[in-house]
């Protein structure tokens, strides 16, 4: 730990203290600092430099079964005293929650892995602008790309420290590179926009800004003078940069506050099959280099890789301390902590083990269907399962992509879709939640 780590730590345990002394049993106190630069490019030019700095601390405070949070940006002394006397004042009138409360000390994580979560270097911004002009650039030299949006490389980095009346306190230091273009194609009324991105933990991950510019230029081309198709049930084929919408819900499903409300349709399949046994479904907060990777998670427990869905079954919830409690079970060390809120659940890097056939083979067999590379719209009812999303990608014909296709809906219900879904072989970690092409069959897709 550097001197300068500890000597924070040291300052947020006197605040603990101070909130100990006003009243409080027990207190926590997360402080976050981060910087970020962006460069944008846009007809090759620069146009924007934009740098941010910023600090956030937020303090909870528990008087017996009552809890409260008053946060701040201001870190000075009396700034942090009133906070103190806020957040006491507070916590004596809010009504009672039974589960609420901090981790028992025997809990909390000690021997911490190395998950590389920050890169050392920052680029400069001639480094940057580089990123974002040969990012641009390409876009724009491919055949039929008529317009630009731009394309941006952006940099971050952030220190988070948790200090708490339980005993712990430490500092997490995480790094994020990423580079994205958006370019449009077509002419007037037929015109079509389309973009790609990448973002990694360590600048040397990143993939060529040309590549990411062409993939942009080549996504919008292809979407030129979409058709429209009439109604029908037909599978289903989610590109990679929409499958991972799938996981996205089945996360919601399996929240532990979720289930502890009773707002879930999967709240009563624990160990029932929910995915046919070719299926596993895993969180890995420990995956070095990982988008989402940490070792200890909001309320200072230790993370751990975990199987959600086993060989199709569902086998866990995600919880943090407060639904655990609310369900009778462990955490599974999965809080999520802001500054002005208390833990919640959350995955970290989340993925589906890939399947064992191409996505050539996956949709080789569908004699009409839709090949999904865009989804809009939040329509997705967790309480019953209900989905239905706007869509747009490619008709698929006799197991070939045949023509892109706009102004779609897709409906279904996901405990029939979970059950249906093949994956392909083709995972990338590319996103905080991860999965495969997929494929779903007796989808229907609403046209004109």
């Amino acid at each position: 730990m550097s001197q300068s780590d500890a000597n924070l730590l040291e300052r947020l345990s006197d605040v603990i203290a101070k909130a100990r002394t006003a009243g409080a049993d027990a207190a926590d106190l997360v402080y976050a600092e981060g910087t970020s630069v962006a460069m944008t490019y846009r007809l090759g030019k620069p146009e924007n430099l934009d740098r941010a700095e910023g600090i956030d601390l937020g303090l909870r405070v528990l008087i017996g079964k009552r809890q409260a949070i008053a946060s701040s940006s201001d870190c000075s002394d009396a700034a942090l005293d009133e906070l103190v006397e806020r957040a006491v004042a507070m916590a004596r009138v809010v009504p009672e929650d039974e589960f609420c409360g901090l981790a028992d000390s025997d809990l909390l994580a000690n021997d911490l892995p190395d998950v590389d979560e920050c890169d050392p270097m920052e680029p400069d911004a001639s480094v940057l602008e580089a990123r974002a002009r040969d990012a641009e650039a390409a876009a724009r030299d491919v055949p039929g790309v008529t317009n630009s949006e731009g394309a941006e490389a952006g940099w971050s980095r952030s220190r988070t420290a948790i200090a708490a009346s339980n005993g712990f306190a430490k500092v997490r230091l995480r790094s994020s590179h990423a580079i994205s273009a958006a370019v449009l194609a077509g002419e007037g009324t037929d015109m079509e926009r389309d973009y790609d991105w990448a973002s990694v933990v360590h600048g040397e991950d990143l993939p060529d800004p040309a590549e990411i510019g062409r993939k942009a230029g080549e996504n919008a081309v292809k979407r030129l003078n979409p058709k429209k198709i009439s109604s029908a049930q037909v599978p289903v084929v989610y590109d990679p940069r929409v499958s991972q919408s799938i996981l996205a819900h089945l996360a919601g499903a399996v929240n532990g506050a979720s289930v502890a409300r009773g707002t879930s349709f999967l709240k009563d399949r624990m160990d029932t099959a929910v995915f046919s046994d070719a299926i596993t479904i895993v969180d890995d907060p420990l995956r070095p280099r990982g988008l989402r990777s940490k070792a200890f998670d909001g309320e200072g427990l230790a993370t751990y890789r975990k199987n959600f869905i086993e060989n199709g079954k569902l086998i866990t919830w995600i919880m943090d301390l407060r639904s655990a409690r609310q369900l009778g079970l462990k955490s599974t060390a999965s809080a999520a902590r802001g500054t002005s809120s208390p833990p919640s659940p959350a995955t970290t890097n989340l993925y589906m083990e890939p399947g064992s056939v191409s996505p050539a083979k996956l949709i080789a067999d569908i004699k009409s269907g839709l090949y999904v590379t865009g989804l809009m719209g939040q329509g997705t009812n967790l309480i019953t399962g209900d989905y239905s999303r706007g869509a747009e990608g490619f008709w698929i014909e006799n197991g070939e992509i045949a023509y892109p296709v706009s102004e779609l809906t897709i409906a279904g219900n996901l405990d029939a879709m979970f059950k249906a879904l093949v994956p392909a072989d083709d995972l990338i970690f590319q996103f905080g939640i991860n999965a495969p092409t997929l494929r779903i069959d007796g989808m229907t897709v609403a046209g004109k």
